[in-house]
């Protein structure tokens, strides 16, 4: 499925996630997170940062990990993104859904 958002035609599942990282930038991350109504600061994008490079590694990601990863703890992650937090940030990080997520 194709979208259109930031000026981009990006390719997202029919979940609204990306499906291919490479079309990925922050301008994209910016106007998914508007979607989600939340206003993106220096502070959320380190955690998306982080949800990046993990990403990268393979490393599967859940909010016990996130909580243990030192970059935010669990309270944090939830202010940061109020409304299902992993799969908030992982839709506006622009990687798929974690398995841990229903």
């Amino acid at each position: 499925m194709e979208k259109v958002i930031a000026g981009a035609t990006i390719n997202v599942n029919e979940e609204g996630y990306l499906t291919d990282f490479s079309q990925w930038n922050k301008q994209i991350g910016t106007d998914l997170a508007q979607e989600a109504n939340i206003t993106m600061t220096p502070r959320h994008w380190e955690v998306i940062d982080y949800l990046q490079s993990e990403f990268k590694k393979e490393v599967p990601l859940s909010i016990r990990k996130i909580g243990k990863s030192g970059v935010v703890d669990i309270k944090e992650f939830y202010q940061l993104f109020p409304m299902a937090p992993l799969k908030t940030a992982s839709k506006i990080a622009g990687i798929p859904k974690p398995v841990s997520c229903i």
